[in-house]
């Protein structure tokens, strides 16, 4: 297809004579987007060439070998005044000392299994309830002082469980730390090393950095939800903040059991577009963050207009699954409106499917969000953060699509 060329959206650039001499990411907003001309043309064609683009050179490979994975319940009990169930599960990973530890909240009225909403935390699943039933997460931030540093329920703004739990859905979430701290550390506190070849002591150029393991620990956590009969594991919405919102959409890209994929505040190496420049770039989060890409993608720093294919590419590559993009007003370092034309610029792969995206819409105003397609946007007043007003989205989202 000589037309593939479309630099409003996401053709793989890398596939035709005419593509490799255009400047890559240089998004012309106005211009008429590209409609393949079939669901199979995209599947077998152009969605492979961008997936081995954001693998080779963005997020790096995850590994394909497997390590046994055990599961035991170490914990569960009543909570929220008999609203829900409280069970916490040590994923022992061989080869390692230190387990990932699932905390789970799952309606106790519930008469089947629940849909659920999986979001890694940052500060350890201590912190995302007072509940003092929580077992304190290994290697969080807060243990490092001992146990009078613990902090419960610090970040539990973030986290509405109740109105969560009320609106039928069960909440499950494991610590980043656990899996791997965020610390520019040579991988050595993470299960990077487990899955080394022999002499290796570091990720290859373009093997998984620290956001690829993150989201390879979600894909874990789903697999034991697989197995577990109080979760519909069908109906599962993986979510993430920040950078966990790139990891998050990277996640949901690498696994498609994800039925939703919901990114919040992600900007750079996120849901924005990198070729903006705006706010955080691809060379400020290298400097900043060396270990969350793979070592390739420094590539790009200062040169952007190198990529192949920007992030509009990457939410592309969840299609036909609905996925939801948020951003905040005062958020301008995660740059709201790169976020937003990087779901309208995905849109048309979802139309390709014959299901509703963003294509022509315009940014919407405070709190007006845009939610009744199978590609979602809001921009909420505040800063950067998550928020009661996000969640409250996110189950409208997930109740259209789940049929509830």
């Amino acid at each position: 297809m000589k037309s593939c060329l479309i630099t409003s959206i996401l053709c793989a650039l890398m596939l035709c004579g005419a593509c490799e001499q255009a400047p890559v990411a240089d998004i012309h907003y106005g211009a008429e987007p590209l409609k393949f001309k079939s669901v199979k043309e995209w599947e077998k064609q152009h969605r492979p060439a961008i997936m081995a683009f954001f693998e080779n050179e963005v997020y790096g490979k995850m590994p394909e070998k497997n390590i046994p994975i055990k599961a035991e319940v170490l914990e569960e009990g009543s909570a929220f005044g008999g609203k829900a169930i409280r069970r916490q599960v040590a994923l022992k990973v061989e080869g390692s000392d230190i387990p990932m530890i699932v905390l789970m909240y799952i309606p106790s009225n519930a008469k089947g299994p629940s849909p659920a909403f999986l979001c890694m935390n940052f500060k350890g699943n201590h912190n995302v309830n007072p509940d003092p039933e929580i077992i304190i997460s290994p290697n969080a931030p807060d243990t490092k002082n001992g146990p009078e540093g613990i902090t419960r329920g610090v970040a539990s703004s973030r986290w509405p469980i109740e109105m969560i739990i009320d609106s039928g859905y069960a909440v499950v979430t494991v610590n980043r730390d656990n899996v791997d701290p965020d610390s520019d550390d040579g991988f050595k506190n993470s299960y990077h090393s487990l899955f080394y070849k022999e002499g290796q002591s570091y990720p290859e150029p373009d093997e998984w950095g620290t956001i690829g393991m993150w989201a390879w620990s979600l894909s874990r956590v789903m697999d034991y939800m697989e197995d577990d009969k109080s979760i519909d594991h069908k109906h599962v919405a993986v979510v993430g903040h920040s950078r966990l919102g790139k990891t998050s959409l990277w996640a949901g890209v690498t696994d498609p059991r994800f039925a939703i994929v919901i990114s919040n505040n992600s900007g750079c190496g996120g849901a924005a577009l990198s070729i903006r420049k705006h706010g955080e770039t691809v060379a400020k989060i290298n400097k900043s963050f060396p270990h969350w890409f793979c070592d390739n993608y420094n590539k790009y720093n200062d040169n952007e207009e190198a990529l192949k294919i920007d992030q509009q590419g990457l939410i592309a590559l969840i299609a036909p699954r609905p996925v939801y993009v948020a951003s905040a007003s005062l958020d301008d370092w995660a740059d709201p409106e790169g976020e937003f034309l990087s779901a309208v610029n995905a849109s048309p792969v979802y139309e390709l499917y014959g299901l509703k995206g963003l294509t022509g819409a315009t940014m919407p105003g405070i709190n007006s969000p845009l939610q009744d397609g199978h590609v979602a946007y809001h921009l909420r007043e505040g800063k950067h953060d998550i928020t009661s007003y996000d969640w409250e989205q996110y189950i409208k989202f997930a109740n259209r699509h789940f049929g509830r």
